[in-house]
């Protein structure tokens, strides 16, 4: 018989993207990589919410992005374990979380928080940051931003 011979295998969990040479530290930014990326993607459905992590390297910058979830109209099942897996496997420092609402009202349910602060705390288990959950929805006359950030909000501090 003959004796079992290891592999190398190099496993990649983030889509690849154009490389942004701009910081990823505002909102405003990850909004727009979303508008640029996401619904191009063929397993977007804009009448699902679909959480994605976004991959950050050291300098903040998009390593690439990894539909986490496709939920259902105004639901969808998040794990940590399959968030960080694609920061694990990209080595990455950070991470930002971002999610439609097929509603088109980007103003987070009590879930969204709830998951936002699990995320964070395992994220510091991990020494991988969690510097943003951004909402991705349509700008109204009421609501001037296509977005909202967990962040800017203030459910970050506790």
């Amino acid at each position: 018989m003959k004796p079992y011979t290891p592999h190398e295998f190099k496993v990649l969990y983030v889509r690849e993207c154009q490389p942004m040479t701009e910081v990823a530290d505002t909102p405003e930014r990850i909004a727009a990589y979303w508008r640029n990326n996401i619904p191009q993607a063929d397993w977007y459905d804009p009448c699902k919410e679909a959480f994605v992590v976004i991959v950050l390297n050291t300098r903040r910058r998009i390593i690439g992005h990894n539909l986490v979830a496709l939920g259902s109209l105004d639901t969808c099942p998040v794990v940590p374990r399959e968030v960080f897996r694609p920061a694990v496997a990209a080595s990455a420092s950070a991470v930002i979380l971002a999610h439609n609402h097929p509603s088109h009202d980007a103003t987070p349910s009590e879930a969204d928080i709830k998951v936002t602060r699990d995320l964070i705390r395992a994220g510091q288990l991990l020494k991988i940051e969690v510097l943003d959950h951004v909402v991705i929805g349509e700008a109204t006359p009421d609501r001037p931003k296509a977005w909202f950030s967990l962040r800017e909000a203030g459910h970050f501090s506790f």
